[in-house]
């Protein structure tokens, strides 16, 4: 595939049209079945970012607190990016960010794709190539009894390689994705249960509950809702990416629970894995627990199997953004071959990971920054879809230009979204600063990210139902069903 624009589908297989076009993915194209979506979803969840979130738990709170934690965090925030990104992109099989428009305007889901989208996915890439190349010079360190650390060049050569790597694969699409997970999402789940095996036996359960947290601040309560505060950042990460995997699925139904049985309850597993053992061993690092954990033959079978799986996440999560880049860069998609594209997007994430203790070691930073963005898009996604607009969409006006569509605005832009994300981003940084993770009082009880949730999305329903659709913008007149949805039904 080539030149793939968002006015026709590539040419080729079925499928791969479907995978990479931005146009409505038909019912008869989706390649995904509850079953299928939900290895894919399991992959994603136990990927080894969730050892990484179980580790960073464990920084705070001990092992009672913890797993209290990370069920609590996730449960709120995964259902309500699986309400708000699946269902739409399901229903009408909808590239996320097309679907989008109805919401922020064409232009204004354009400043969302560019301005926010390349640093996350830089971030979490960058992430994953630092860990998977910290876990290739581990098997170096173990193998040929050398002495490298965590920031020797030899990390950072490991971190591009499979950044190359992702690259080649990610040309293939979301059919190599769906390959991928079926290897990986078993082999991560024998990976987890190996971990709790080892971790059993060297520990007692009472030895584990007795563990001290890694690096708490002292502060009981604030400790514990820190630890909450993570896990709702990891649940609300998965916005930014759900919808365009879900529109490759064949039924409402299918989007949704398998978002429930993968990246909630399989994330919950490998995270409580991870919090535990990094309780056992004192570390945050999933990358050093391996061979203390399993001894050196299988320690190190076990950091070559975190490495090729780390390189599927990655792949994973650079096809979503990339496709999301390719509906913004409108008419001008079709002077970009996709494989250009998707290697811009991992472009930043190469640069990142010269700096690999900037994202990975201040790793519940990023977090903090990632759901302060993503938790008022979240609800604000979800109150325009659910409350404003019954759970309709006028799939034509979509893609047609700002001089006809129901949701151009003005200029493209609503400004009650806009405005409604940036109050909701406000609150979170009051109330916990994601530059010195300093809390409010009020955070203790609250967290930040359901309050600047909730802020976000009752600000965007007050401010449209007050100027919005007095002024008769933004189509939130009941529309009509239009063949494109019957289709996709």
């Amino acid at each position: 595939m080539t030149n793939a624009g968002p006015a026709a589908r590539p040419e080729g297989h079925p499928e791969q049209e479907a995978a990479f076009s931005t146009l409505p993915v038909l019912r008869e194209e989706r390649i995904w079945s509850f079953w299928e979506f939900t290895w894919v979803n399991v992959g994603l969840a136990i990927a080894t970012w969730a050892f990484l979130i179980g580790g960073t738990t464990a920084l705070f709170v001990g092992a009672k607190a913890g797993i209290a934690a990370i069920f609590i965090g996730n449960v709120i925030s995964v259902a309500l990016v699986a309400l708000a990104a699946c269902i739409p992109s399901a229903k009408y099989g909808l590239e996320q960010y097309t679907a989008l428009r109805s919401v922020f305007g064409s232009n204004g889901t354009r400043l969302i794709v560019f301005a926010l989208l390349p640093l996350l996915a830089m971030g979490w890439n960058a992430i994953l190539a630092v860990m998977l190349g910290r876990a290739a010079v581990n098997v170096a360190n173990t193998a040929f009894s050398t002495d490298l650390g965590p920031e020797s060049p030899l990390v950072i050569f490991f971190a591009l390689a499979s950044l190359a790597l992702s690259w080649v694969l990610l040309v293939k699409g979301p059919v190599s994705i769906g390959w991928f997970n079926k290897i990986v999402a078993p082999g991560l789940a024998v990976l987890t249960v190996f971990m709790v095996v080892l971790v059993f036996i060297g520990n007692s359960w009472g030895e584990l509950l007795a563990a001290e947290p890694i690096g708490p601040l002292g502060d009981r309560t604030l400790d514990f809702m820190l630890a909450i505060e993570i896990n709702l950042a990891a649940g609300f990460s998965w916005w930014y990416l759900m919808g365009n995997l879900a529109r490759l699925t064949r039924t409402q139904r299918v989007a949704l629970w398998p978002n429930m049985i993968g990246l909630y309850a399989a994330a919950v597993v490998a995270e409580v894995v991870g919090l535990l053992t990094a309780l056992a061993l004192g570390s945050d690092d999933p990358t050093v627990w391996m061979v203390p954990l399993g001894g050196t033959a299988l320690g190190v079978l076990a950091l070559v199997f975190i490495v090729f799986a780390n390189v599927t996440s990655m792949v994973s999560l650079a096809y979503v953004v990339s496709l999301a880049l390719l509906r913004a860069l409108g008419g001008l998609a079709k002077r970009f071959r996709w494989a250009t594209l998707a290697g811009a997007l991992l472009l930043p994430a190469a640069v990142g990971v010269f700096f690999p203790s900037v994202f990975y070691d201040d790793f519940f930073k990023f977090l903090a920054w990632v759901s302060l963005a993503l938790a008022p898009l979240c609800g604000v996604h979800l109150a325009d879809f659910f409350f404003l607009r019954r759970r309709k969409l006028d799939v034509r006006g979509l893609y047609e230009s700002e001089r006809l569509s129901p949701y151009a605005f003005w200029g493209g832009f609503n400004p009650a979204a806009l405005i409604s994300v940036a109050l909701g981003a406000v609150v979170y940084f009051i109330l916990l600063n994601p530059v010195t993770f300093e809390a409010a009082g009020i955070f203790r009880f609250v967290s930040a990210s359901i309050p600047a949730f909730l802020v976000a999305g009752i600000a965007h329903v007050l401010l449209t139902k007050l100027v919005v659709q007095p002024l008769g913008k933004g189509g939130y007149a009941e529309p009509k069903e239009d063949a494109d949805e019957s289709r996709s039904k």
